[in-house]
């Protein structure tokens, strides 16, 4: 055995499983766009050796699982480009802005995706959306006791957004049949009617978010900063 087997051996030995640290050796950025950035990290796995990581930077986002008095849930039919078709949706929005509270984040996109706004808010629950590549994480709110609200004028794909108001059973069964395939939304309408049947209690609006992202949106941040020095 050579002395860097031995080395490798004593560090698996010596790292219990669900112990070792996973250090980022090196990291660099291979592509920063609009709501998005690569980022390839050098990782120290145990054994000692290292291995590169594809991680994708994304804003944090909120979604609203929006309950009226009649029990339907607010959903929304949304052309979605990377898959070339329409999905039912929860009303939902980025986190775009250095310290943009998230439950204003949810309020405002309620507001602006269905021309509702709500009396009650409470975190429903937090989703980590595909960890294996990827920070983006989401916070899903339950809003009740709706009611009208000005909406602005929509843009772009929001232009083509359908509202549609669906009974919570319907949404369940749907989910259940592949019907409704978007993962927040699906996420949502699980969570709700299960916490509903369940009786657990709800955190309220305000609860901290400790897995919210913000590497994404603090490098821009500071690249903004940078640019606006150097232009002064």
């Amino acid at each position: 055995m050579t002395s860097s087997d031995s080395d490798r051996a004593a560090e698996t030995t010596e790292s219990a499983p669900g112990t070792h640290e996973f250090d980022t050796v090196s990291s660099r950025i291979a592509y920063s766009g609009a709501i998005l950035a690569l980022r390839l990290d050098q990782v120290a796995m145990p054994g000692g050796r290292v291995a590169e990581r594809e991680v994708i930077e994304h804003h944090a986002a909120v979604a609203v699982a929006a309950l009226d008095e009649d029990e339907n849930l607010v959903l929304i039919n949304q052309y979605r480009h990377p898959i070339g078709r329409r999905l039912l949706e929860l009303p939902a929005g980025l986190l775009d802005k250095p310290g943009e509270d998230p439950l204003e984040a949810a309020q405002r996109e309620l507001a602006e995706e269905t021309g509702l706004a709500a009396r009650t808010w409470a975190v429903l629950v937090d989703v980590a959306l595909s960890p294996g590549f990827t920070d983006e994480a989401l916070r899903i709110y339950l809003a009740s006791d709706l009611y009208d609200t000005d909406r602005p004028d929509p843009e772009l794909e929001e232009a083509d957004i359908q509202i549609r108001r669906v009974p919570l059973d319907e949404a369940v069964r749907a989910a259940l049949a592949g019907e409704i395939t978007n993962a927040t939304a699906v996420a949502g309408v699980l969570a709700l009617v299960t916490a509903r049947a369940t009786g657990a209690t709800l955190r309220p609006a305000d609860a901290p978010w400790p897995g919210m992202p913000t590497a994404f949106l603090e490098r821009k941040a500071a690249a903004r900063d940078a640019e606006g020095n150097t232009a002064t």
